[in-house]
């Protein structure tokens, strides 16, 4: 007798609790199967949107660059007399024959007041721990730096830089860490946010920048002058990279140009061309205890630390286009003098220009032996290969209207007049600054050329492995790419990339990232977001967020090609019934953007989805919802050329505009349109091209404002307003 349980009892109990559990088991496997796919579906929508965002970026890179290799083209076959050339002779920076003493004329601030309202910070020199924390302060309230403290830093930071090697060799110790950071793009927030959680740069903690500071953000110039502040205090302890931003070719598309001018109209001119001088000083690469390399975009197959090494790097004010050698023919030496160049209205050192990138030359058949570099590919057109030059130039002068008189031969380049002199172009070294500035690491064994940026190449894992084997290195560390978590291993783990600017694309699109290293060489990531919008947002939410500003993106990319997509379209409706399927909508997408991207996924995305498979073409055209700003001119193809290259034409009035007023003529609008559809190979006439100037001439002054004329023809997304 008693309470206790019998055997059977306790047997049918757990047989019961067994039983009760199995329907909890499967309710708990259920849910755990449907989170997964559910953040399996979030994880796909955020790469998707990733892609689309990268996409677009890197076929703006192309654009920049074909134009540039266009006015290359021009330079190099046009008469020097030529009013195109003119036009555009300056961003080549010919003509400049000045020395160390005229730069520091140049850089003479002794003439600029600071007026007694002024209420930001007041530098002293040199420079100071403290005075740069009260610049960083300054900033962070938004305030100000007067021109004149501006020109006294950039001159101070010159005077140090041109001391400095290509290469710089740091070294680690048992008590401090080197911090790394990747691109910056103008986020001051971001650096702001590093310096809080890190530490701002000192003896006891050194920093390494790795290049990209300029371009897209708002505040590129603000971080420039405070790092080139701790560059002055601390010299060996913080390392500034050259990225590929740090060309002013780059800055008069991305952003930088426009922002100097806007914050220091007096001085902008003046501000902008020292900091081309400063660029080209700007150290390419660092190196931590001789194991670690950080380069800015990568590497190539042909990479050698030593010729790096020995490079003028000061030659290079833009990666995009090589210096020339020249030998002197009449005495038969073989001793190669190299020229510097410098702009017209700034100081510097006389420079060969370059050999023209388009050119179906002897030099150019030795390019396509080494077809790795896209930048070396041709841009302008397959017809060049099949044509003269001079046929091509009739043709190109022909379509942009302008003088056909000359001379019926082409005549020689101010460089090219001088006697007994021939130029040959000192590849070799120009291609090692383009691939450490602008290449990409790939999964794939080789090394090809970077279609996507159309600039350096894509290099693999046995490639990482050869150049740090030949090296003794271990590590290459480089930035250049935007990544989702802000940062990225690969190859091995033998390659890091990082990257500091947090909500690069948009606002939740990425976190940023900062290295922290120590003597045993192992890289420690610290990862950040800078905005607490972001940070207050679900998964979901943020997602769904950074997803729609791409989608209104794509949106404005397919409007401006709809009269192109149409009639890709059109091909596949044989019949002419208005509809396609959904492989062919697809594949007639892909041939007009060339963007890569899964269309058939975003379909439905992108307008109102269908129950069958095909496509009303004209319909889903319609559905964009994308706008544009009427306007009563006779032309209405020169608006849709407007809207596809904006861009391109913004970046060619901005070098036309050569006081930086931010006004042109209408004759220079005019010109603007003539290289923009020589570029193109289409014709605009003068009509239409008047009729718009006056369209738009809303004050009747006889001259257009820039800023507002690439603002009032801005497409609108109506479906972001809903």
């Amino acid at each position: 007798m008693g309470c206790g349980i019998g055997k059977s009892e306790l047997q049918l109990n757990k047989c019961d609790r067994v039983n009760i559990s199995v329907p909890a088991i499967r309710a708990a496997v259920l849910i755990q199967r449907w989170y997964r796919q559910y953040v399996a579906r979030l994880e796909l929508r955020r790469r998707c949107t990733w892609n689309i965002f990268q996409s677009i970026e890197y076929a703006g890179e192309q654009d920049q660059i074909k134009l540039y290799n266009f006015f290359g083209f021009l330079m190099d076959h046009f008469t020097p007399v030529s009013t195109e050339r003119n036009l555009i002779s300056h961003i080549f920076r010919e003509n400049e024959n000045y020395h160390d003493l005229e730069w520091e004329r140049y850089f003479c601030f002794k003439s600029i007041e600071v007026p007694d309202s002024y209420t930001g910070p007041r530098l002293t020199f040199p420079m100071t721990f403290c005075g740069v924390s009260k610049l960083v302060e300054a900033f962070k309230h938004k305030q100000h730096l007067h021109a004149r403290y501006v020109l006294q830093l950039l001159g101070e930071t010159w005077r140090l830089l041109r001391f400095l090697p290509n290469i710089n060799h740091v070294c680690t110790c048992h008590n401090k860490e080197i911090t790394i950071c990747g691109d910056l793009h103008g986020h001051l927030e971001d650096l702001l946010l590093i310096f809080y959680k890190n530490g701002l740069p000192s003896l006891e903690k050194p920093y390494v920048f790795n290049g990209d500071f300029v371009d897209r953000g708002k505040n590129s110039l603000e971080i420039l002058l405070i790092l080139f502040g701790f560059l002055l205090v601390y010299p060996n302890d913080v390392h500034l990279n050259r990225g590929n931003h740090e060309d002013h070719i780059v800055n008069l598309r991305y952003g930088f140009t426009k922002e100097v001018l806007g914050k220091y109209r007096a001085h902008g001119k003046k501000i902008l061309k020292l900091l081309q001088e400063i660029f080209s000083w700007l150290p390419l690469a660092t190196v931590i205890d001789r194991r670690v390399l950080i380069v800015h975009g990568g590497i190539s197959d042909t990479t050698d630390l030593n010729t790096i090494a020995r490079v003028d790097r000061h030659k290079y004010v833009s990666a995009l286009r090589p210096p020339k050698l020249s030998h002197k023919a009449d005495s038969g030496s073989k001793t190669q003098t190299m020229n510097r160049s410098r702009d017209a209205s700034g100081p510097g050192e006389g420079r060969r220009r370059a050999c023209s990138l388009t050119h179906h030359s002897s030099a150019l058949a030795h390019r396509h032996d080494l077809p790795r570099r896209s930048l070396h590919n041709l841009p302008m057109s397959s017809q060049l290969l099949n044509w003269s030059v001079e046929e091509e130039l009739k043709k190109r002068r022909r379509l942009a209207g302008f003088d056909q008189s000359y001379g019926g031969e082409l005549k020689k380049s101010d460089s090219d007049l001088e006697s007994g002199e021939t130029t040959v172009t000192d590849e070799h070294e120009w291609k090692q600054i383009v691939d450490i500035l602008w290449s990409d690491p790939m999964p794939q064994n080789g090394c090809i050329p970077n279609e996507v940026r159309s600039g350096g190449c894509y290099w693999g894992p046995d490639v990482t492995e050869e150049v740090l084997g030949r090296h003794n290195l271990q590590l290459l560390i480089r930035s250049h790419e935007c990544k989702q978590d802000g940062y990225e291993l690969c190859h091995n783990r033998q390659v890091v990339t990082i990257f500091s600017a947090s909500n690069y694309y948009e606002v939740g699109s990425n976190r940023g990232a900062y290295i922290r290293m120590g003597p045993d060489l192992v890289p420690h990531f610290v990862q950040y977001q800078a905005s607490q919008t972001c940070r207050e947002l679900t998964l979901r939410q943020s997602v769904g967020w950074t997803e729609r500003s791409a989608l209104r993106t794509l949106r404005e990319q397919l409007f401006v090609h709809k009269s192109e997509l149409i009639g890709a379209f059109q091909e596949f409706d044989v019949n002419h019934t208005g509809l396609i399927s959904l492989s062919h909508w697809a594949i007639a997408t892909e041939s007009v953007q060339k963007l890569g991207l899964p269309w058939r996924m975003l379909r439905p995305q992108l307008a109102s989805s269908t129950q069958t498979s095909m496509v009303d073409y004209q319909q889903w055209i319609r559905e964009l919802s994308i706008t544009e700003p009427k306007l009563e001119i006779c032309d209405t193809s020169i608006l849709e050329t407007m809207y596809k290259n904006h861009s391109n034409l913004e970046t060619i009035f901005r070098i036309i505009d050569t006081d930086h007023s931010g006004l042109i003529s209408f004759e220079e609008f005019r010109q603007t349109w003539k290289l923009l559809s020589s570029h193109l190979k289409t014709e605009i006439s003068d009509e239409a091209i008047a009729d718009l100037a006056q369209s738009i001439d809303f004050n009747k002054d006889g001259s257009i404002d820039i800023n507002e004329f690439m603002e009032a023809f801005r497409l609108v997304d109506l479906s972001a307003h809903r």
